[in-house]
């Protein structure tokens, strides 16, 4: 059964209003008012510090100032930050910058998809679609994101993911195509076949989306899994059961496959931002 609170409950029923509310996305949405989520509440522990994660430095700036700058530079005018362990950090760190910043707040933790949801009052009028971003991935490049919102523009699938071919896929979720070539699902390693771990291509969790499709679904997401968590992945499955397109665009580059997850990880992806003229 899944792990409903009370809170969760009324987050629920809120979310299925917001899913009354929202338009068809064949309705022609204004491609030229994107909005962009940027995820930032974690506190990652593997850090060994007491920052947010997202405000360890790499470059001798917050990692997720880079974010922020190639979110603008792909053209995204709104942008809104997930904030949770040290909230008020993040928004002070962020206080400097010349651009608006919404903040919403995920007092709990409860995953990706809980994350989202907490941001469906701010999508409510959302008529652009929406990205949702980490806000621990600073080699995230903004030409990549503008082959994403070229491609839904004129596919128009109800979400689109960013994803990259990787030498070394090992950990990653694999992306899954028929013998057409189209994306059919994602594929965790751990519950991947023998033929399945041999793909290369892998999810980064770049999500683009069409806000009405992403509100509808966001309501129907459940934390009915080991972790009690609320998974942005789920909605893969949703949209298609729903009869909704669903594309994977391998237009991401390697530099953005890196990730940070502990002091060493931190310290590559800093040598790489200075090595590609970052500093």
């Amino acid at each position: 059964m899944p792990l409903h609170t009370p809170k969760t409950q009324k987050l629920q029923a809120q979310l299925g209003e917001f899913h009354l509310m929202a338009s068809p996305s064949n309705s022609d949405p204004s491609y030229s008012d994107p909005c962009a989520i940027v995820l930032a509440a974690g506190k990652g522990t593997r850090m060994n510090s007491d920052l947010p994660k997202v405000l360890c430095s790499v470059v001798d700036r917050p990692m997720i100032h880079f974010v922020l700058d190639s979110l603008e530079k792909a053209g995204i005018k709104r942008l809104i930050v997930v904030v949770g362990y040290e909230a008020d950090a993040v928004r002070e760190a962020l206080a400097s910058r010349d651009s608006e910043i919404e903040f919403v707040e995920q007092t709990e933790q409860l995953g990706t998809g809980h994350a989202v949801q907490m941001c469906a009052a701010a999508l409510e009028k959302q008529t652009g679609p929406t990205i949702v971003v980490a806000g621990d991935s600073p080699l995230i490049q903004a030409t990549s994101l503008q082959k994403l919102f070229d491609h839904l523009k004129t596919a128009k699938p109800s979400l689109l993911m960013g994803t990259l071919e990787k030498d070394d896929p090992t950990g990653l979720g694999r992306i899954v195509r028929n013998e057409a070539g189209d994306f059919t699902s994602i594929v965790e390693h751990k519950d991947a076949t023998e033929d399945q771990l041999k793909i290369c291509e892998v999810n980064m969790s770049t999500y683009l989306f069409q806000t009405a499709d992403l509100l509808t679904v966001l309501g129907q997401l459940d934390n009915n899994n080991a972790q009690g968590e609320y998974y942005l992945t789920d909605c893969v499955a949703l949209l298609r059961k729903a009869g909704k397109p669903v594309e994977a665009l391998p237009v991401l580059q390697e530099c953005e496959s890196l990730s940070i997850n502990n002091p060493a990880e931190l310290k590559m992806v800093d040598e790489k931002m200075r090595a590609m003229g970052y500093a």
